[in-house]
């Protein structure tokens, strides 16, 4: 029968046992005291020897110093282009790293040294992970506000995360971000989130309401800003979403309609993934309603599609295989929507000259710092519990529209996920009685003998009404006369302090004469004779 290895701690406590009795034995006794050590331990013979025989305890080997190639210098430069990326993970940033550093260049936002910049390219997304650690945060999580449709779901086509292979531009997954807060009452604004799967281009839509209508007018806005025709929807099983109107608007405009799974995110994975990094991390989880906060978001979200679409890559996977309970999934290289559409068969030469051109002319760091003035601009509307939460930064029309403005220091973690103050939704504590009083009758006694006797407690009490009252009260009530005598001693207390202030107040001294004097010197100074005859002095 094979002996199951013993721990590290075990092999030290031995070791730690033994070793005196080492020193002290024979020659012949230390040779069976090391048989035996090196049998338990299954250390070698050599190295069993030189533990018994060392001083200290064995020194664990120090870890490898990190390698001093990337230094604070590239750490600085790497923190700068990822806060201009907006935080992206790793794998996202590392393969867009040299058109972003291109870019930033050419705009006058990044002057580096020759070797600083080479070695900045050559990262890799583990060294990234390792450098940004201490500049990570944690993500929350929102209420969800769908509810399901009619019972138009039968003639709606199901599609599943499995049916989007080999696809082409123009087939969209959408959904619904509730700007509701912590209450899903009344009016409030919702964003409607559009994601092409080839690409992954995206479009936002402000809503002001939550209903068919609202939602035609945002696939009509989106279908004009769309660089490729909008040839498929789909969505999921809200009643926003699966409705007559929407069907005969995707009718007559030779949309293919479909759904996704009740209950099954997964089916709309591409489109759930955005409305965490996108929507929710750029506007927040606080409450939104009115034209006047709509109206921001629209002018936020006509910012933030030009940055996501030609300066956010991501990942597509590209296969994925399972042996046993490990799943090994392979994505492709990071590119943004912008990159994959020039590399797109179906799209046309015009349209991707008109992209280029445009992307030329867009400036990262100028674009994100308009997005930090708009989110402050709309968070002067958000709501909480007790009101209108209103941002503590002003921004004018003519700051956002100033393309000669200097950028400020862009992408602070505090403001991902912005929500406002907490609000506390525990119950209020309880006022009233839900069972009659069973010391109601023996009160007047109960009180009595806590005046005569204010030692006493309430055990001691339940024992001698006990007594009294036979087969009236029991030893379990005990709790219940606890609370009763807390709340009786309190009212006590706050009574006899209030008697004392009282007795403190009466007992002032009265004004002595010298202040007296000085008033009736004072008025008869200015003029005022009359008040020195009132006083009879």
């Amino acid at each position: 029968m094979m002996m199951k290895p013993m721990s590290l701690g075990a092999r030290r406590e031995l070791q730690s046992i033994i070793k005196q009795k080492y020193h002290n034995a024979s020659w012949a006794d230390r040779s069976k005291l090391l048989d035996g050590f090196v049998a338990a331990t299954g250390y070698e013979r050599k190295y069993a020897i030189q533990l018994l025989n060392s001083a200290e305890m064995p020194i664990l080997p120090k870890k490898r110093p990190a390698s001093q190639k990337y230094d604070e210098q590239v750490r600085q430069a790497l923190i700068s282009v990822w806060f201009t990326a907006n935080q992206i993970c790793s794998k996202r940033l590392v393969p867009f790293l040299p058109q972003l550093v291109t870019t930033m260049e050419h705009h006058g936002h990044l002057r580096l040294p020759a070797d600083v910049r080479a070695h900045l390219l050559s990262i890799s997304p583990a060294t990234v992970d390792r450098m940004l650690r201490p500049e990570r945060e944690n993500i929350k999580r929102s209420i969800s506000t769908t509810r399901r449709g009619n019972l138009l779901k039968h003639q709606i086509q199901v599609r599943t995360f499995a049916d989007w292979d080999d696809v082409t531009p123009g087939f969209l997954e959408a959904d619904l971000v509730a700007h509701c807060g912590v209450n899903t009452n009344g009016a409030f604004l919702n964003t409607l989130v559009l994601v092409d799967i080839s690409t992954g281009w995206l479009e936002c839509m402000p809503l002001l309401r939550k209903c068919a209508s609202d939602v035609i007018d945002g696939l009509r806005v989106a279908d004009e800003l769309l660089p490729f025709p909008l040839q498929g929807l789909d969505t999921d099983c809200g009643s926003e979403f699966i409705n007559y109107d929407l069907l005969d608007y995707c009718e007559d405009r030779f949309i293919t309609f479909t759904r996704a799974r009740t209950h099954r995110k997964n089916d709309q994975a591409h489109v759930e993934e955005k409305n965490g990094s996108v929507v929710r991390r750029l506007v927040g989880y606080d409450r939104f309603e009115g034209r006047e906060a709509w109206e921001a978001l629209a002018k936020l979200y006509c910012v933030l599609r030009k940055y996501v679409n030609f300066f956010q890559p991501s990942l597509k996977l590209l296969e994925k295989e399972r042996q046993g309970a490990k799943v090994s999934k392979k994505y492709d290289k990071a590119k943004t929507p912008f990159q994959r559409i020039l590399l797109s068969e179906h799209i046309s030469q015009a349209k991707k000259d008109s992209l280029t051109a445009e992307y030329k002319t867009l400036d990262p760091v100028n674009i994100l710092t308009q997005l930090e003035m708009l989110q402050d601009k709309l968070w002067e509307f958000s709501w909480n519990k007790n009101g209108s939460a209103k941002s503590s930064f002003v921004v004018s029309k003519a700051d956002i529209n100033d393309q000669n403005m200097q950028p400020r220091k862009c992408g602070n973690l505090h403001r991902h996920y912005h929500t406002s103050e907490k609000v506390d939704l525990r119950k209020a504590p309880r006022t009233w009685r839900t069972r009659k009083d069973p010391f109601e009758n023996v009160w007047d006694e109960i009180r009595l003998r806590l005046e005569l006797m204010l030692e006493t407690t309430a055990s001691g009490i339940i024992q001698w009404i006990m007594e009294k009252y036979p087969n009236q009260f029991s030893t379990g009530q005990t709790r219940t006369l606890q609370r009763r005598v807390a709340q009786w001693r309190q009212e006590q207390e706050s009574h006899e302090k209030t008697l004392r202030a009282l007795m403190v107040n009466q007992m002032a001294p009265p004004p002595t004469f010298s202040s007296i004097d000085a008033d009736i010197q004072t008025n008869l100074d200015c003029g005022k004779k009359d008040v020195a005859k009132s006083l009879n002095y």
